[in-house]
């Protein structure tokens, strides 16, 4: 998809970033949405690396918008920083208050459907209801 949303998936770890990433694919039904992980720190350490979200940023961008997901506090403030720099990250880009996993989900099966970023930001947020009893 050309002019799809693409969806940054934020984690301390490399391995849940990716999992999660996977996931979010299949359950799209192997839509060709733009996905990235952006997890842990680039020598694979545990962490959050605003080089390693930048780039993934840049990767999924295709003029659409970039919606990001991250899992916990350190996420989402480097992720605020470069938002708030305003340089680094590519225009139309939003942090998504959304739950990491079913947030992720949501998003991408949203994207897929060629919603804008409006619609992925609000159906990854709208994850936080979803009852599990």
């Amino acid at each position: 998809m050309s002019d799809a949303v693409g969806v940054v998936l934020v984690s301390h770890s490399a391995a849940v970033a990716s999992s999660v990433a996977e996931l979010a694919r299949g359950l799209a039904g192997g839509a060709e949405v733009p996905v990235a992980a952006a997890g842990g720190l680039p020598d694979g350490s545990l962490g959050t690396s605003a080089e390693l979200i930048v780039e993934a940023a840049r990767s999924v961008d295709r003029g659409a918008g970039v919606a990001v997901l991250v899992d916990l506090g350190s996420a989402v403030l480097t992720v605020k920083a470069l938002l708030a720099e305003g340089d680094e990250l590519p225009a139309g880009t939003r942090l998504v208050d959304a739950p990491f996993v079913e947030g992720a989900v949501a998003a991408v099966v949203t994207a897929a459907a060629g919603s804008d970023l409006r619609a992925v930001a609000a159906a990854a947020g709208e994850a936080y209801a979803y009852r599990k009893v």
